[in-house]
């Protein structure tokens, strides 16, 4: 019952969640805490990914006036640039569901 956040559980049934899965640009949205304008000006198209070049999310880092958000956003560019790294220079899509 908590684990599924269903206050009546019938035991006959087979429960399962919706998943709701954010886009690249959505989930850049929420790690940043920048507009969609923002975000969606700084998103590249590189070969059949997308991606945000590592020079705007360090100029990002620097500039950011939460100190979480930098954290979050420094986060992001090491598993995008070294565990997970897809093109040279650029922090790919996939990398955001592991922040």
């Amino acid at each position: 019952m908590t684990l599924l956040r269903c206050p009546r559980i019938q035991v006959d049934k087979a429960y399962a969640r919706a998943a709701y899965v954010l886009t690249f640009l959505k989930k850049l949205m929420n790690i940043t805490g920048m507009s969609e304008q923002w975000v969606a000006a700084q998103i590249k198209q590189k070969g059949d990914s997308k991606c945000i070049p590592w020079k705007n999310l360090r100029a990002l880092i620097l500039a950011h006036l939460d100190v979480r958000k930098r954290v979050d956003i420094f986060a992001l560019s090491i598993y995008g640039l070294v565990v997970f790294p897809k093109a040279l220079g650029y922090v790919e899509g996939s990398s955001c569901r592991f922040v």
